[in-house]
């Protein structure tokens, strides 16, 4: 055991471990990302429908608005027709107005619609960032399951503010724990405790 001593850093044995409980912490997220993509892509598909409602309804105004220019250069032509040309005037001014206001609630749907796209967008690289920290924590975890397993060491990562963990002697089927205080001792002093008491075993 004493020709390992050079092949093994605790001090990132421990660092490790941090990282793999910040790791294992942030996996609650994945419920609250998986449902937003979800309701974001919900209503994203609902706005896009809106959308060609919206453009549908548009077209029939602007045929309506084209038949309404034409009505209306054909009444110019006639003079008995100057009340009619009045009112077609006024149904003109009319389908401009409605065609305004399709274009601004068209607007604001297309404004809806990038910003769901932002959203998506976000919560896919979300997505892609947990899955990358699922895969570095199963790395993490094998790496310490490889150091227990030749170290016979397992750390305690529910206590930062002390270095403790539990050495096993599988021959004698026994478990030590081991703590030490870092304010009472640096990092070199601690590192060395634990080596002992893996060559100890």
């Amino acid at each position: 055991m004493g020709d390992l001593s050079g092949k093994f850093d605790v001090e990132k044995l421990i660092s490790y471990s941090d990282d793999l409980v910040a790791v294992l912490k942030e996996k609650r997220d994945i419920n609250n990302l998986t449902h937003c993509l979800e309701h974001c892509e919900v209503l994203g598909s609902s706005c896009n429908t809106e959308s060609d409602d919206v453009l549908t309804l548009l077209r029939g105004y602007e045929k309506k608005l084209d038949e309404c220019k034409q009505k209306t250069e054909k009444a110019k032509f006639e003079i008995s027709a100057d009340d009619e040309l009045e009112l077609l005037q006024k149904e003109l001014e009319r389908e401009i107005e409605k065609e305004r206001l399709l274009m601004q609630e068209l607007r604001f749907i297309n404004k809806e619609v990038n910003n769901l796209e932002g959203q998506r967008i976000s919560v896919e690289e979300q997505r892609q960032h947990i899955k990358k920290l699922e895969q570095e924590e199963l790395r993490f975890q094998r790496k310490l399951s490889m150091y227990a397993s030749v170290a016979n060491v397992i750390p305690n990562l529910d206590d930062h503010s002390k270095v403790s963990g539990y050495v096993v002697d599988r021959d004698k089927q026994r478990v030590e724990v081991f703590e030490f205080d870092p304010s009472e001792m640096n990092a070199f002093d601690t590192c060395q405790s634990i080596w002992k008491l893996i060559n100890l075993r």
